[in-house]
């Protein structure tokens, strides 16, 4: 039986998180002599900023330099409010002033090469860096054309809303949801597993539930789904029933839910056996792979994905890069934020402890991750993970989801505390 988890289950929850990341800061701060050794962290995301931060705050013997195109950072975490009208783009955009003020060197830029041999990255402004270890934070790439007719291109007309970069994606899709008349209806195609966020599609049918509710109340949505099962799916859909009645259709895999070509000029979703379906607003997340950088630098296998060492997420095609974040393959960990955050940290204590000669530092993983099904509503789910060698494993019983049944006031407590959450997570990467 999958635990439930309460209130005092989450707050003991992020007590052991909190006490296994001590001994590992402890260790640091014992062993600050020596020669300083250069740390490049390419991606500025919340597994590079956390890496960033957490190197200058546990390794003050690290030179550490972060390169990061974008000026300043939009989270994909509550990017769904904003679609809600909840939030506006300010309230989820992040500078990386923090990190400057703490001996960060930011370089704004592009990396277009990689030399494992000689340890050095290429730049598209043409500089050369130079490195001693390298972490990798690249992100995720959409795969372009695996949906026929979804092009890059067509992204400007049909927005998927996937990538953070200026939240113009997310603009995009808000203000056509603000132009469509009532009444009309709302498609969403969801890629098969794996993909970033597991649960991000849900929450968005949520929070555009949210936004049709309060201002178009006779639209409808359409979730053409490529899988049979999602995370939180029976919290989900009970909310869905619950503050949203009929609003909301979840078509699955078995029951044509696949969509496999998109007519972009009449909005039109075709799914794999030929169902064709006319909406007035679509949102197209297309299939997904690590970003174009870790495929260019030969670190993918054929899945698209970037084989790690579970315990210190070392390439396993090139030593000396460690690869965080979306684009590693880590499962059964999710692709979430707080896995980008927390395994970073564990790739900066092993980056270190190797420049050093030492052992990397025993881990223990953490993810939680909330969703908003309502403004007041919110639902979640912990768990712990342990690494050997060879894979990583969940911790059986050590954390658990929200429970199901008629519970207005844990709802309304979570959403609060999902409010915490991000506050909390967007401090520790980027303050």
């Amino acid at each position: 039986m999958t635990p439930t988890l309460s209130r005092r289950g989450f707050l003991a929850a992020a007590t052991i998180a909190a006490t296994l990341a001590m001994p590992t800061i402890a260790r640091a701060q014992n062993t600050t002599g020596g020669a300083s050794a250069r740390l490049v962290i390419v991606g500025g995301g919340f597994g590079g900023a956390s890496a960033a931060r957490f190197a200058r705050i546990a390794y003050p013997w690290l030179d550490v330099t972060l390169i990061e195109p974008q000026p300043k950072f939009v989270t994909c975490p509550y990017g769904n409010l904003v679609l809600a009208g909840l939030r506006n783009l300010d309230d989820i955009t992040h500078s990386y002033d923090g990190l400057k003020a703490r001996g960060v060197k930011l370089v704004q830029d592009w990396v277009d090469g990689i030399d494992p041999v000689a340890k050095t990255l290429r730049l598209r402004g043409g500089t050369t860096i130079a490195y001693d270890r390298l972490i990798l934070s690249p992100g995720i790439a959409l795969r372009w054309g695996a949906i026929e007719g979804y092009t890059e291109a067509a992204a400007q007309t049909i927005p998927h809303g996937w990538i953070p970069g200026d939240g113009s994606q997310t603009t995009l899709l808000r203000r056509q949801l603000e132009a469509m008349e009532d009444g009309g209806v709302v498609g969403i195609a969801i890629p098969a597993n794996p993909f970033r966020c597991p649960p991000g599609p849900y929450e968005r049918i949520s929070m555009i539930a949210h936004y049709l509710k309060h201002h178009k109340p006779k639209s409808k949505i359409l979730a053409l789904d490529a899988k049979d099962a999602f995370s939180k799916q029976g919290l989900f859909q009970d909310g869905w029933k619950q503050l949203y009645g009929d609003m909301i259709e979840w078509v699955p895999l078995s029951k044509d839910g696949k969509v496999t070509r998109v007519d972009v000029a009449t909005r039109t979703l075709e799914t794999e056996f030929g169902a064709k379906h006319k909406v007035a607003v679509a949102n197209i997340i297309p299939p997904q792979s690590a970003a174009k950088i870790a495929i260019d630098a030969g670190l993918t296998d054929a899945s698209g994905w970037v084989p790690v060492n579970p315990r210190t997420f070392e390439s396993r095609a090139a030593p000396g890069i460690h690869v965080i974040g979306d684009a590693n393959i880590g499962a059964p960990m999710p692709k979430s934020g707080y896995v980008a955050n927390t395994t970073a940290k564990q790739a900066v204590a092993s980056a270190a402890a190797l420049l050093r000669g030492e052992a990397p530092p025993e881990p223990v993983y953490f993810n939680t991750c909330y969703s908003h099904v309502g403004e007041a509503y919110g639902i979640s789910v912990v768990n712990i993970f342990r690494a050997t060698d060879t894979a990583i494993t969940e911790v059986p019983n050590a954390g658990g989801v929200s429970p199901r049944g008629d519970l207005p006031e844990q709802r309304r407590f979570e959403a609060l505390y999902a409010d915490a959450w991000y506050r909390s997570i967007t401090q520790d990467a980027f303050a």
